[in-house]
C-alpha cells in the first residue's frame, strides 16, 4: 500500500553541510499490515513518517502509494491525504481547544467536500469507540479524558475513510491503563475495515503487541527488520539488543556509550560502530561502509558481525 524506495531527506545542517535525516531507506506496509518503526529519539523515524505523509519532500529516492510514484502538485496530494492519515502523540496539542468534537472531526470531511456530513462524523466516532456518539458532539478537548481525546483524534482520521494510517507514538502520552484501549482499538480497525498502519514509536513493548513487522532505525538507515517474533525474539544487530535490554525482563542490560552521532557527520563504515560494544573485533565496522536493506518482509541486519546480512 505505501513504499519509500532508496528514500532519502536532507536539511541544511551547520557549516554548510547537509544534514542526512533520512539516508538510505526502503521500507514498505501492506495492506492490511501495521508495521513498527523503532528506535531513539533523533534516528530519523519522524522526518520519515513525514515524508511518506507528504509533507516532506525526499531529496532522493521515491515514495509510492498502491504502487504509483506519489506526485506533488496540489490535487495529487489532497486525493493521497484521504487515504492516508495521520495520527500524533499528543492530542491535546493536535485539537484545536475552540473546537467542539464535532468540529474536529468534521473539519476533514469538509476540507475534502465529502457529503452527508453529520452521518460520516457520527460513524467516525462509533469506530474510535466514542457511543453513542451524539453525547460527544458539543464537548470541547479538555472536557475529555486523555483516551477519549486520542480516540477524537483517529475518528478525525477515519472520517476520510483511508487505507493507511501513520501513527506517530500514538500512545506516548497517555496512562498506561489506556494504551492497551488505544492499541487493540488500533487491531479492531484493522480487522474490520482492513487498514494498514505505520506506527513510529520507541517503545519495544508496543511493537511486541501490535505489529506484524517491525523496522529498527539507527542514524537515518533501517539496520535490522523482520516478523515482529523474528526480531524481538532474537535480535542480531548490537543495537537492536541493546534496545531490548532495557526491557523489564531482559536479562542483562546492555549499556550504550554517548549519543548518536551528528547526522552531519555520519561515520565511516557501519554508522552505528562508534557506540557497538562490538565493534572492535572487526576492522570492516569501522572501514566497510554496509549496503541498504531491501523492503522484504524475511528478516535482515546491516551489520558485519552477523550472518543474517541481507544486501542489495
Amino acid at each position: 500500500m505505501l513504499e519509500a524506495t532508496d528514500l532519502k531527506v536532507e536539511f541544511p545542517g551547520r557549516d554548510g553541510r547537509r544534514a542526512r535525516a533520512v539516508d538510505g531507506v526502503n521500507l514498505s506496509v501492506g495492506a492490511g499490515e501495521i508495521v513498527a518503526l523503532v528506535g531513539e529519539s533523533g534516528c530519523g523515524k519522524t522526518t520519515l513518517a513525514r515524508t511518506l505523509l507528504g509533507l516532506e519532500r525526499p531529496s532522493f529516492g521515491q515514495v509510492s502509494y498502491d504502487g504509483r510514484p506519489l506526485s506533488y502538485s496540489g490535487r495529487a496530494l489532497r486525493a493521497f491525504r484521504r487515504q492516508v492519515q495521520l495520527v500524533l502523540q499528543d492530542p491535546m496539542g493536535s485539537l484545536n481547544p475552540r473546537q467542539t468534537v464535532y468540529e474536529a472531526v468534521a473539519e476533514g470531511p469538509r476540507i475534502h467536500g465529502l457529503p452527508d456530513e453529520e452521518p460520516v462524523v457520527s460513524a467516525a466516532l462509533s469506530r474510535a469507540g466514542l457511543r453513542p456518539p451524539e453525547r460527544f458532539f458539543l464537548r470541547y478537548p479538555h472536557e475529555l479524558s486523555g483516551g477519549q481525546r486520542q480516540r477524537v483524534v483517529i475518528a478525525g482520521a477515519l472520517a476520510l475513510n483511508p487505507k493507511v494510517l501513520i501513527a506517530d507514538e500514538p500512545v506516548a502520552s497517555l496512562d498506561a491503563s489506556v494504551r492497551g484501549e488505544i492499541l487493540s482499538l488500533l487491531l479492531r480497525l484493522r480487522d474490520d475495515l482492513g487498514l494498514s498502519a505505520l506506527v513510529v514509536t520507541h517503545d519495544l513493548g508496543l511493537a511486541w503487541n501490535i505489529a506484524d513487522r517491525v523496522a529498527v532505525m539507527y542514524l537515518g538507515r533501517i539496520v535490522e527488520s523482520g516478523p515482529t517474533e523474528d526480531v524481538l525474539t532474537n535480535p542480531q544487530h548490537p543495537y537492536t539488543q541493546a534496545l531490548l535490554s532495557v526491557l523489564p525482563e531482559s536479562p542483562e542490560r546492555i549499556i550504550l556509550t554517548g549519543e548518536p552521532p551528528d547526522p552531519t557527520r555520519i561515520p565511516t563504515g557501519c554508522r552505528f560502530h562508534p557506540r557497538c560494544p562490538l565493534a572492535t573485533t572487526a576492522e570492516a565496522c569501522t572501514t566497510t561502509t554496509l549496503q541498504i536493506l531491501p523492503a522484504v518482509s524475511d528478516p535482515q541486519v546491516a551489520c558485519h558481525l552477523t550472518p543474517v546480512t541481507t544486501p542489495t
